[in-house]
């Protein structure tokens, strides 16, 4: 799927199914047979010696990972491994399951090159639940060619809840690069989750470029077998480069409930959600899908200044995939969170990459953004809850989160403020991750920063802030939303990028929400109750395991009161029968 550096990631491979739900799945190009004997289990565990070690997100035992879909009650989760070591290479799908996308179990590896279709690699996918609760996979493989072709795998035994043993269609491949389609043959991947229209056709996009401009090519079937593509995209873009992991399907104009991918009526709205693999960004769009003509007509379409498109997630987060949850009634997020370390630590602590937290993602009010909250199963990991009541957090004070492992946290807190005439104007328009960097959280102003500090040593030499901060802006109040990783760790090999957003929020009459799931070497951070979220990777020296803090904090020159504040330790999920 994504040929970045090799060292530093896993890819994000996704797919849940549950009823039309989605499977997202990825491989390399390299050849293994016979792979289960090279899989092993005797890494250390010990937090004492893996202190960036993450007890609640997935992440495989050892080595270099990347993966879900629900199942008869069951979600699996199918992931790049590398069973080898801690860097990109020598790729497998292995595959884990869980009932709650919280605690996972590992199987036996699912998938792996075996057809000339894919003999040169099986990259990423989708699944799609067909009629009678059937769910096929279609995915990318690299041919002898080293051309990207699509191709189709089913389960063997659908009584099976575990989806054990997946089979390859002899048709394969289903959809291919001629010299008449004019396709570029290394750029034709990660085909979608199917939707049936009301002519009785599957349709599937494929995401493609040609020269700069990223596109979603559309192909259409009756059977799932013999796939036509159509003559124009489902939507392009001229300024993109290559659309990685399309995502496309439906949200409800009214409600939180999520639907099935395939419902289009005059109750939805559609999101069109693109990789762009020049920027390593997930970028989406909200608009309207013509299924007559087979056309996406977005209500903002990319520009120019791609940085003005709305994103998933303003941190690390990249080849994200999304499923209707049908048991539940509601659309899940899976994304995939890569390190900040160098190559070298990655290689000496024996791992590399994560998954986020699943989220569940709806439209908003507003009909202009999406919104996004961590899955409540995650919840049942809490414990030892610190409740704070109305507190006024002066200019300039910081008060610590007694009582909590602060390195194994979940913290929601909410602000408020009454006046904004202290804020900083702005005479100009920054955008906004550039403003979080040049005004980070050791930088006064009227209205903030305020925040939390975590993953904080004693004496602060290390920590990291995530903060608001309010501005005036052509007499109109704006409020950054910033995580700062600045001051994170000792080790300056580490990347220390600071990231930011501005958050739609009126902070005279919103309250200005934050929630932070805190986890060793992860911070996962949601602004303006999930309009907008930050991941970050951090590795500290000095504020790891008991030794790190937690801190509520005003570095503005006004005071803000704290309307409340609740933290909880959180318990270590059950992942790969640890």
């Amino acid at each position: 799927m994504i040929k970045i550096s090799p060292l530093f990631w896993l890819v994000a491979l996704f797919s849940i199914i549950y009823v039309n739900g989605v499977l997202h799945v990825e491989a390399t190009h390299h050849l293994f047979r016979n792979l289960q004997s090279l899989i092993t289990s005797d890494h250390d565990d010990d937090s004492s010696h893996q202190p960036y070690r993450t007890a609640y997100h997935f992440q495989p035992p050892k080595n270099w990972i990347n993966g879900p879909m629900r199942y008869k009650g069951l979600y699996h989760l199918f992931y790049q491994y590398n069973p080898k070591g801690a860097v990109w290479g020598n790729i497998v799908w292995a595959h884990s399951v869980s009932k709650d996308l919280v605690n996972w179990t590992p199987l036996d590896i699912a998938i792996y090159p075996s057809q000339p279709s894919d003999i040169n690699g099986c990259w990423s996918g989708s699944a799609t639940i067909r009629p009678g609760g059937k769910p096929v996979i279609l995915y990318t493989g690299i041919n002898p060619n080293n051309q990207q072709v699509q191709n189709l795998a089913y389960p063997k035994d659908l009584s099976d809840p575990y989806l054990k043993e997946w089979v390859k269609s002899p048709e394969n491949p289903l959809m291919a690069p001629t010299i008449a389609n004019k396709i570029n043959a290394s750029s034709f991947r990660d085909p979608t989750t199917a939707w049936l229209g009301r002519d009785g056709h599957w349709r599937v996009l494929v995401g493609n470029k040609r020269g700069k401009i990223g596109q979603a090519l559309l192909y259409r079937s009756r059977d799932f077998v013999k796939w036509v593509k159509a003559k124009h995209p489902l939507h392009s873009s001229n300024y993109t480069g290559m659309w990685e992991c399309p995502d496309f399907f439906p949200v409800l104009k009214k409600g939180i409930l999520g639907i099935d991918t395939s419902v289009n009526d005059d109750n939805v709205r559609h999101v069109l959600k693109a990789s762009l693999d020049d920027r390593k960004h997930d970028y989406y769009l909200i608009g309207s899908y013509n299924a007559t003509k087979d056309k996406f007509i977005p209500d903002k379409d990319f520009d120019k200044n791609i940085e003005t498109v709305l994103r998933y997630d303003y941190g690390k987060y990249y080849a994200s995939k999304t499923f209707f949850d049908d048991g539940n009634k509601r659309r899940v997020l899976l994304g995939w969170v890569n390190e900040s370390s160098s190559v070298a630590d990655d290689i000496k602590k024996g791992w590399s990459g994560i998954h986020a937290i699943p989220r569940v993602i709806w439209l908003h009010e507003s009909g202009k953004q999406l919104v996004q909250w961590p899955v409540v199963e995650i919840e049942k990991l809490r414990e030892n809850p610190v409740n704070w009541h109305t507190k006024v957090l002066k200019g300039g004070q910081l008060l610590q989160v007694n009582d909590i492992t602060a390195a194994q946290a979940d913290v929601e807190i909410s602000f408020e403020i009454n006046k904004t005439g202290d804020a900083e104007v702005l005479n100009s328009w920054v955008d906004p991750q550039i403003l979080c960097s040049q005004k980070g959280s050791s930088v006064r102003s009227g209205l903030g920063p305020f925040g939390l500090i975590v993953l904080a040593s004693k004496g602060l030499q290390e920590y990291t802030s995530v903060f608001f901060r309010i501005f005036k802006y052509q007499n109109e109040n704006l409020v950054l939303f910033c995580s700062d990783q600045s001051r994170s760790s000792l080790n300056k090999d580490n990347d220390l990028t600071t990231y930011g957003t501005f958050v739609d929020v009126d902070p005279l009459h919103e309250k200005l929400s934050l929630r932070s799931l805190i986890d060793h070497s992860v911070v996962e951070s949601f602004g303006g109750d999930g309009k907008a979220c930050i991941t970050a990777r951090v590795y500290p020296t000095l504020a790891i395991n008991d030794e790190a803090q937690l801190y509520a904090f005003n570095n503005g020159t006004s005071s803000v009161k704290i309307t409340s504040l609740s933290a909880w330790s959180m318990k270590k999920a059950q992942i790969n029968g640890n």
